[in-house]
Parts: C-alpha cells; sequence; structure tokens
C-alpha cells in the first residue's frame, strides 16, 4: 500500500530539513519547495494528497498560494505549520478552505495529527488556538490582516516589499508596469498610506512578507 503524498513549502531550509525526518516514515515526501510560486507550480505538477506550507514565503504567501489553488481544485488539501499563532491568521486559514492551523513551537506530533485530519476530509486547528478561534468567529466577521486588498494587490505588495521594482513585478505576473502602479496606488488610498516605505512597513506587520 503506498504511502499518502506529502508537497513541502518552506522557505526556512532547517525547518524543511527537520520536517522531511519527522515525516518521511509516514508519508512520501514528493519535494520541498522553498516560495509561495513554486508551492502552486509543484502542488498543480506532482497533485499531492497533502501539502504542509508556511504562511510567510517569499514571492507569494501561503495563504495567497492556497487561493490560487482551491480556483483549480477546490478539494486541494493545505495544512499550515506557521510562527503566526494570533487567531487572525487561523481565520483567514479556515477562510481561505486550509485543512489545518498548527503553530511552529507545537508538539511535532501535532502537525502528524493535522495531516492525518486532512486525509480523512476533516479540519484540525491547534488546540491551543481552537477555543479563542471559535469564541473570536462567533463575534466578528472573518477579517483578517490585508483583507482590505484583491489577491492582485496582495501579490504586487509582498513583491514590493521584497524590493523589487514595479518593471520586475510587471514581468513575474505578465502584467503591464503601469498596471503596478495602479495598483500600488490604489493599495495607499484603501490603506491611508502614502508612501512606499509605509507600504512595506504594513506589510511586514501583517505577515504579507516574510522578515
Amino acid at each position: 500500500m503506498s504511502l499518502p503524498r506529502v508537497l513541502l513549502a518552506d522557505d526556512h531550509r532547517i525547518v524543511a530539513e527537520g520536517l522531511k525526518s519527522l515525516l518521511e516514515a509516514e508519508f512520501d515526501l514528493v519535494a520541498v519547495v522553498e516560495d509561495g510560486r513554486a508551492m502552486v507550480e509543484a502542488a498543480k505538477r506532482l497533485r499531492p494528497d497533502v501539502i504542509v506550507a508556511d504562511i510567510s514565503m517569499p514571492h507569494l504567501s501561503g495563504l495567497d498560494a492556497l487561493a490560487q489553488l482551491k480556483k483549480d481544485d477546490p478539494n486541494v488539501r493545505v495544512v499550515f505549520l506557521t510562527m503566526h499563532g494570533e487567531v487572525a491568521y487561523a481565520r483567514r486559514a479556515l477562510a481561505e478552505g486550509a485543512s489545518g492551523f498548527v503553530v511552529k513551537h507545537s508538539a511535532p506530533a501535532e502537525l502528524v495529527l493535522a495531516i492525518r485530519a486532512a486525509l480523512a476530509g476533516k479540519t484540525y486547528i491547534a488546540p491551543a488556538l481552537a477555543g479563542e478561534l471559535f469564541q473570536a468567529t462567533g463575534r466578528e466577521s472573518l477579517q483578517h490582516p490585508g483583507g482590505e486588498l484583491t489577491p492582485r494587490q496582495r501579490e504586487i505588495l509582498q513583491l514590493l516589499a521584497e524590493g523589487r521594482s514595479a518593471k520586475e513585478i510587471a514581468a513575474v505576473l505578465g502584467i503591464s508596469a503601469r498596471t503596478v502602479e495602479f495598483h500600488k496606488y490604489r493599495m495607499m488610498e484603501t490603506l491611508g498610506l502614502h508612501t512606499n516605505a509605509e507600504l512595506v512597513h504594513f506589510a511586514i506587520k501583517h505577515g504579507i512578507v516574510p522578515i
């Protein structure tokens, strides 16, 4: 009987290596990638049973990568393993259709449980967050950091915060530099910001770009 196929997406190589040693006895690790765009490409090419992903990754966040994958395959299963222990991130992950949310300082066994739950079609939330999450969901709408922005704007904001020029962003996304500038000024207007530096600070503060 073949092992369940798992794709790892984490830009911290030491973490990824640790995860490989943790999971390879029970799962078939089909690939390890280090950024959100590579995660989307590998998931479409390899069709793993479960993806284990970080939230903050270069080029495209894990959350935005999940949103892109859901458009292609609504049944894609992604378990987030992240340093972001705030309930807002867990709420957004669930809103995007994540199958699990585990914080990196949790016991390793939690990740295995989350992957097993995803394979069974269930959703796993780290116990440390579960109570607060469901209380918050009951009294708040599903808002999240950067939630005022469109998926395209979040892509552009992440690339801006990584130091890319409008021309470079245009080449990565297959759009014109003028369109990039249009989105940038719309973001400033939406968020009440006035400079590129303020946009970058917003992206870092809200985990849209890795620190």
